[in-house]
């Protein structure tokens, strides 16, 4: 068995989940956010659908920026300039910029 994979979602208290609207049409694939819009109720959303589907093979994390920036994050921001919410798995960033479920189990099953 490999190790736990990390998955660091990374932005603001009160952001979006997404560039794209929060509507009917779920292109996130979550629905237990809808229709908030926000990060904190994806993220939630998020880890329920990773923890059925990866059980404990997959550590979430929330990581909020508004007060502090940790400097991994940081170096990151300052290197690449990504878009929030950022999706780092096991520390590198992902080009994905919004909470997706599918784009991200992608990157997961990549990992294992």
């Amino acid at each position: 068995m490999s190790d736990t994979i990390l998955v660091e979602i990374v932005g603001l208290k009160y952001s979006s989940c997404s560039p794209f609207p929060c509507d009917e049409n779920r292109t996130c694939g979550l629905s237990a956010c809808y229709p908030s819009g926000k990060l904190a109720p994806a993220f939630d959303a998020l880890k329920s659908r990773i923890q059925e589907t990866y059980g404990d093979r997959v550590e979430m994390k929330l990581t909020l920026i508004d007060e502090k920036v940790p400097d991994h994050i940081r170096g990151i921001l300052e290197k690449d300039y990504p878009p929030i919410p950022l999706v780092l798995v096991n520390g590198k960033l992902t080009r994905i910029g919004r909470i997706v479920a599918d784009r991200i189990l992608n990157e997961i099953e990549a990992c294992l």
